[in-house]
């Protein structure tokens, strides 16, 4: 098969940073490691030349070089007789020697990506609920409850998992290590891997008399009224996470968490957009043409008065400041505000009277629009579009 560029292999530019050739490393380390495809020698391959491309381009000497030269470097070049180049040339253990340097572990097999040895702590997993909010509490915030079934702690063993006066024993697999090591034979020749005990499960013990009520789990089925604070000003799709109220954790391991997906509820008065609120203001025909006042609700609950000018246009727009939504933390800042929406309202019926006094007025040159006017409203339509 014909080489390929290493920085194609590690498909990163030629410009890129030490960490980010230490990134895209890791990333195909993991995808094509033979642990994860036992028997598929193609992913095998491209973990060899994940390793290859990586062990020539973090070495900031072998870089320069192959940059200058390519394949053909002075001393031998890379990718030569041996897999990895003419670098002297090193086997999988020197592979997974680099994981250390990659992964943050200590070496030795896959399984030293987590730093071994040490017996986990179980995680309880999250869950996952809904809730619809009105915008009257999206402004102010609200708590909720919520009756939850999720795992929780055995009473009878108290979360241990093991029956009263029973304990636990070293694993005789794993002799109290918590992993096992796995030797077998492959194209590059012997390579170990390590990987989470099967028999303890990682804890490096084993449980003498396991707990009858929770068949040694130290969590059973059960229910809880959980409270949750949904902060002032979240939005649809926003996530709030709620700590250690998740699923109980095997032998008295870590809760997991409850993310709860906010849900909005239409609003037949008010329109959101972000932190403003968009009210519509159908004014009547007189009071856009005399002026006066109008009571304008708001999100409290209460009403505010404001000023109508003479000769109010459609399509006018008035803001009353700090009257929209409060804003979540981490999602802007301050309050937003109630934006005034201005339409009027044409008669679809009159009397003989009002008929009259419209046909009246229908030749003065006052009720004809006169440019300027045109254009403005013209001008108000368009955004609607842009």
């Amino acid at each position: 098969m014909e080489k390929r560029d290493y920085y194609e292999v590690l498909e990163v530019s030629r410009s890129a940073s030490g960490d980010e050739i230490k990134k895209a490393y890791r990333k195909l380390a993991i995808k094509y490691h033979p642990d994860r495809n036992p028997g598929d020698a193609e992913a095998e391959a491209k973990f060899k030349e994940a390793a290859e491309a990586y062990d020539v381009l973090h070495d900031p000497q072998k870089r320069q070089q192959y940059d200058q030269f390519g394949f053909d470097a002075p001393g031998g070049g890379f990718g030569g007789g041996n897999p990895f180049g003419g670098a002297g040339g090193f086997s999988m253990d020197d592979i997974f020697s680099m994981f250390g340097d990659v992964f943050g572990g200590h070496g030795g097999g896959f399984g030293g990506f987590g730093g071994g040895g040490h017996a986990p702590k179980f995680r309880g997993s999250d869950l996952r609920l809904k809730v619809r909010l009105s915008l009257q509490e999206v402004a102010t915030g609200v708590t909720k409850k919520f009756k939850v079934r999720k795992d929780v702690a055995c009473e009878h063993c108290h979360g241990s998992g093991a029956e009263a006066g029973s304990g636990t024993e070293t694993c005789p697999n794993c002799h109290g290590s918590g992993v096992e090591i796995r030797t077998q034979q492959s194209i590059f020749g012997m390579m170990q891997t390590q990987t989470t005990c099967h028999v303890c499960n990682g804890e490096g013990t084993i449980i003498k008399n396991k707990c009858t009520h929770c068949q040694g789990e130290g969590v059973v089925k059960g229910e809880e009224v959980v409270e949750i604070k949904i902060p002032a000003g979240v939005a649809e799709g926003m996530v709030v996470n709620v700590p250690g109220k998740g699923n109980a954790g095997r032998h008295n391991g870590v809760a997991g968490n409850i993310q709860v997906y906010i849900e909005e509820e239409p609003n037949d008065t008010f329109v959101r957009d972000g932190q403003n609120v968009i009210y519509n203001l159908l004014l009547d025909f007189p009071t856009a043409t005399l002026g006066g006042q109008v009571d304008i609700p708001t999100i409290d609950g209460s009403n505010v008065k404001i000023k109508i000018e003479p000769g109010t246009q459609p399509g006018k727009t008035l803001r009353l400041r700090g009257k929209g939504l409060p804003a979540v933390q981490g999602y802007g800042s301050g309050t937003g505000d109630l934006v005034v929406h201005i339409s009027i309202y044409v008669p679809k019926e009159l009397n003989k009277e009002e008929k009259k006094l419209i046909e009246q007025l229908r030749d003065s040159e006052n009720f004809r629009g006169d440019n300027s006017t045109k254009r403005s409203i013209f001008e108000n339509f368009k955004k609607l579009f842009c």
